[in-house]
């Protein structure tokens, strides 16, 4: 494992006319794989501050309506070790656009029923809670 200790992060499911966002991972582990926004909470950030601040930085989306906590996992992957918080918001106006290059690309909206198969495990396993109306999994084998 990369830490001693997990790091804690946030993927947002944003929804938007029976649709969800997903953007290409780039430079960092899970690069080439689609995933939801997101990112570290940092300190003193409650999930909804966290939310809307990733979600802001990597798509430029704002005026979020964040409906709240959707899943929680203790993801040990790519040799790393993380808390992954799932969030749930609606975004109903504005086109998202890349703002960090480095990290992400391709923002794109898919139909629930029609994700690509490509996708990082930590954001996927959000997605499979959230469908399932599940909110805590043990981690991925």
């Amino acid at each position: 494992m990369e830490y001693d200790r997990p790091r804690v992060g946030v993927g947002v499911v944003i929804r938007r006319a029976g649709k969800i966002l997903l953007g290409m991972r780039a430079g960092s582990h899970g690069a080439g794989l689609w995933a939801l926004p997101g990112g570290f909470i940092e300190g003193g950030e409650t999930f909804e501050e966290t939310t809307c601040r990733e979600v802001y930085e990597e798509t430029g989306l704002t005026n979020l309506l964040v409906q709240g906590l959707i899943s929680i996992s203790n993801d040990c992957v790519y040799d790393k070790h993380f808390v992954s918080i799932g969030m749930l918001a609606d975004c109903l106006e504005g086109e998202p656009v890349v703002m960090e290059p480095h990290k992400s690309r391709n923002w794109k909206w898919f139909n629930l029923e029609e994700l690509p198969e490509d996708i990082f495990l930590p954001s996927k396993r959000v997605l499979e809670n959230w469908k399932k109306g599940i909110v805590y999994t043990k981690e991925h084998e």
